[in-house]
């Protein structure tokens, strides 16, 4: 129902984007993720709580790629419920719909990526909550690097808007920042929830850091390898 609903408003808002190609540029990798999510749906079904936080962060990407995240009128749109401006409410100065985003990319994917971790990879306490943040940090590093690469290559009208710096030298920076708070704080809730219904919580974050193998790896190990060839 969810991956219906999510068509039909890419559907509805493919429809006269503010600048084509800033669109499609946007929708690559929100295509992919959802061929992703199909092919591993059998192997790999997430919960209905995952489900519904990729689609709720897919629905505003698709929102941001029709206007281009700078460009999103959220603004206009609360003048004309309230007869005041948000930014003027809060003092902005800028379009913030593209710091909300990232923001909310940590805060709901955070959750769909531990999911990842505790069930393929057997992650436990601290690595359980760890690894899922840092895999948020990292993706959006990567992100990052590849909205200045589109900028790069493609240059002109189509890459600043792709960019979406809106003059601010510091912007990659502070989308980071934002994205790796919002995971910070789905994952502190999560493990909040984790310690109130889990008597073993506690015994579970201590055994996770335990040490496992005394033995150092580098050159021993490198050594113990070639003895058994």
């Amino acid at each position: 129902m969810l991956l219906i609903v999510l068509a039909i408003e890419g559907v509805a808002l493919g429809i006269a984007p503010k600048h084509r190609d800033d669109w499609a540029l946007e929708n690559a990798l929100a295509v992919a993720g959802m061929i992703g999510l199909a092919v591993t749906y059998r192997k790999l079904p997430f919960s209905k709580i995952s489900y519904t936080c990729i689609f709720v962060f897919t629905a505003l990407h698709e929102l941001g790629a029709h206007y281009t995240y700078a460009e999103v009128p959220y603004d206009a749109w609360f003048s004309a419920l309230t007869g005041k401006g948000l930014n003027e409410l809060l003092g902005f100065e800028r379009n913030q719909f593209d710091r909300l985003v990232h923001f909310l990319y940590g805060f709901l994917i955070a959750y769909p990526i531990r999911e990842i971790f505790v069930r393929v990879a057997d992650a436990r306490g601290f690595w359980g909550y760890f690894l899922p943040l840092d895999v948020v940090m990292s993706t959006s590093m990567l992100y990052e690097l590849v909205e200045w690469g589109a900028a790069e290559f493609f240059g002109g009208d189509l890459g600043m808007a792709y960019l979406g710096t809106q003059g601010d030298v510091w912007d990659a920076h502070k989308d980071m920042a934002f994205a790796t708070l919002g995971a910070v704080v789905a994952l502190s809730i999560t493990a909040l929830v984790h310690r109130s219904l889990d008597r073993d919580f506690h015994r579970e974050w201590a055994a996770s850091l335990r040490v496992r193998k005394s033995a150092p790896l580098g050159e021993e190990e490198i050594a113990r390898l070639r003895e058994r060839r």
